[in-house]
């Protein structure tokens, strides 16, 4: 009963001699979605992963803040986000079209904007990134129509399925404000939290690969024989 309980709250289970591990090193042997760097690493490095991690406070918090008040100027003021776009230009450009005819006007003398260009190695990073992960959508797609990995099969369901359906839900602007506020919080509390998730996400995989063992199993052995070789070979 005592040994059932631990591993339920923990995640812990006895080995060979039937004694339970300290919870504090079984934790350290799972790490979601089987990271082998840090936080701040995973989610990009650089400046952008310091927003995401809180660690500039103040333009992450900005960043909430402007999503929820545009969220709140589209959704229930009926305003179209491609017009609010248009109109948010348009007031800029002019803005700094008369500051800067002003400022001739008075004989001053503007502060020097940085030139906004995209470097050619940027571009091409990008291009490359872009190229890796449509090549392993492709392969992706090629190992499920093949039959191969059922596991990826079952996963690709699910999120379409999940995609399918939160879409009837709601609209698209409201999943881009919910996906901008997930994206600058959860990975700041999985950052302060890592332990306690990793060690509850290891005691769902634990389960999930069991029940997957036996669903898969199952219908292994319910395929006729020829069909296994043919699909092993």
């Amino acid at each position: 009963m005592d040994n059932s309980y631990s591993e339920d709250l923990c995640g812990v289970e006895p080995n060979g001699d039937g004694r339970i591990d300290d919870p504090a090193s079984t934790s350290s042997s799972y790490k979601l979605f089987d990271r082998r760097t840090s936080v701040h690493q995973m989610v990009g490095g650089g400046k952008a992963a310091d927003v995401i991690l809180w660690r500039r406070r103040w333009v992450s918090c900005g960043i909430v803040v402007v999503a929820t008040f545009s969220w709140l100027l589209i959704e229930r003021s009926g305003i179209s986000f491609l017009s609010l776009f248009s109109d948010v230009l348009l007031v800029l450009v002019v803005l700094l079209f008369l500051r800067a005819n002003y400022a001739v006007y008075r004989s001053k003398q503007l502060e020097n904007l940085p030139e906004l260009l995209l470097s050619e190695e940027m571009v091409n990073n990008a291009a490359a990134s872009f190229r890796v992960k449509v090549n392993y959508m492709l392969l992706m797609a090629h190992d499920i129509t093949l039959g191969k990995d059922f596991r990826l099969f079952f996963k690709v369901v699910i999120a379409l399925w999940l995609l399918s359906v939160i879409g009837s839900l709601i609209s698209f602007f409201t999943l881009a404000y919910i996906g901008i506020i997930i994206s600058v919080t959860v990975p700041a509390l999985y950052n302060r939290f890592e332990d306690q998730v990793d060690r509850c996400a290891g005691v769902i995989h634990r389960k999930f690969s069991k029940h997957y063992k036996i669903v898969d199993e199952s219908l292994h052995s319910r395929l006729p024989r020829t069909l296994i070789k043919d699909k092993d070979s």
